[in-house]
């Protein structure tokens, strides 16, 4: 479709503003005059001072950051409305726009907001907190619909697969398999299969099969991370068959499996930002650890150690070498490559501990790799194009 000078012209105006007025020619119609207002207020440069960092006047006004939300609401679509307000927050510093629960009820929620909501828990005021609480649940159940039931799917049939046994009890038979493992041994005079091998199920008591350690990095730069590692851990910890423990650190180390029956008091538990100190989480989860052979452990850390760089090494060589499964996860986020320590990553990959980012919806097959035993570093490789 061939756009015309004119449409081209307005575009131009609407992405550079009203100072290229005399360049376009452009007369705004009214709809794009307020679509244009709602921009204005984020991206221009204050006039007269070119080359100045792009600021806007929201204003002190509580009302009137409230109808710029409404507005770019009706203006632009979801994806878009996030954009702006993650972009409000950053380049205004309009940090208050998520202190008053009037403005927050305005908000489009989404996992950023919920990471922006995280880190202002500390200084949020009490009648605030509530709603701030409200918006939060909004998008972990938003994310539990989408992730929960994958999770649960292919954790079961990671532990049927890993506990299926050729030598069932009669009342662990699984018919269907040993039916289409034993076709080939079908007998035409008695009418019926002859099974050679029975396919069943070890884990009919219903015990835990796995251990599941997550250690979740709260720095900052986490923050995206941390909201879907508390997810996780919170459908994880509604299966009996697994044993599931939520660690978060910092330059301090907070064990939250005791919140993991409610994901929105995990995430609660959780403060972002401050230093690291990687070695202590890792020491602290080697004391929960008490069958290596059947524990996975996933590190969700950029890995930039702010500890005892050379005992974190040999802890985790020391995990490894008892049978933990250890995974090393630089992000668990749909936010592109992130940034990490080279260094530290290359280190962990030579001592057998997988090092890679992963994004939430593979999380769950990731995990069911993990519980098989798979080969981790072949099924990155496969899944994500990493090594």
């Amino acid at each position: 479709m061939t756009v015309s000078d004119e449409e081209r012209m307005r575009r131009w105006r609407m992405v550079l503003g009203s100072e290229a007025d005399p360049e376009t020619g452009t007369t705004l119609s009214a709809a794009d005059r307020s679509v244009d207002a709602a921009l204005s207020a984020l991206y221009d440069a204050e006039r007269g001072e070119p080359g100045t960092k792009r600021s806007a006047g929201l204003g002190s006004s509580a009302p009137r950051v409230a109808r710029w939300l409404g507005d770019i609401r009706q203006y632009f679509p979801s994806s878009v409305v996030q954009v702006m307000q993650r972009d409000a927050v950053e380049r205004l510093g309009i940090t208050r726009m998520l202190m008053e629960p009037e403005l927050l009820n305005a908000v489009e929620p989404d996992v950023h907001l919920v990471s922006t909501l995280l880190a202002l828990n500390e200084v949020m005021p009490e009648e605030t907190k509530q709603t701030a609480r409200e918006v939060v649940r909004r998008v972990v159940a938003e994310l539990e619909e989408r992730l929960a039931e994958r999770t649960r799917a292919a954790v079961t049939g990671a532990l049927d697969r890993a506990g299926r046994t050729g030598r069932p009890r009669h009342s662990d038979i699984d018919w269907d398999r040993t039916i289409r493992a034993n076709l080939k041994h079908f007998s035409p005079t008695l009418g019926t299969i002859v099974p050679d091998r029975l396919v069943g199920y070890a884990r009919r008591n219903h015990s835990v099969q796995r251990d599941v350690v997550l250690a979740i990095d709260q720095s900052g730069s986490m923050a995206e991370s941390v909201v879907y590692a508390g997810l996780f851990g919170a459908v994880l910890a509604s299966m009996r068959a697994l044993r599931t423990s939520l660690v978060v650190f910092d330059t301090s180390v907070v064990d939250l499996t005791d919140e993991l029956d409610d994901p929105v008091d995990v995430l609660f538990g959780t403060q972002l930002g401050g230093g690291t100190d990687i070695n202590r989480a890792v020491a602290y989860c080697e004391g929960l650890i008490t069958r290596p052979g059947e524990t996975v452990m996933v590190l969700v850390s950029d890995l930039y150690e702010g500890g005892v760089r050379e005992e974190l090494l040999r802890r985790a060589r020391s995990l490894v070498e008892s049978g933990v499964q250890l995974i090393a996860l630089l992000a668990l986020s749909d936010s592109g490559t992130p940034s990490y320590d080279a260094e530290n990553a290359a280190a962990l990959a030579d001592l057998g501990v997988p090092t890679f980012a992963c994004t939430p919806d593979l999380f769950p097959d990731l995990l069911a790799a993990a519980i098989r035993r798979d080969d981790i570093g072949s099924w990155a490789a496969t899944n994500l194009g990493g090594d």
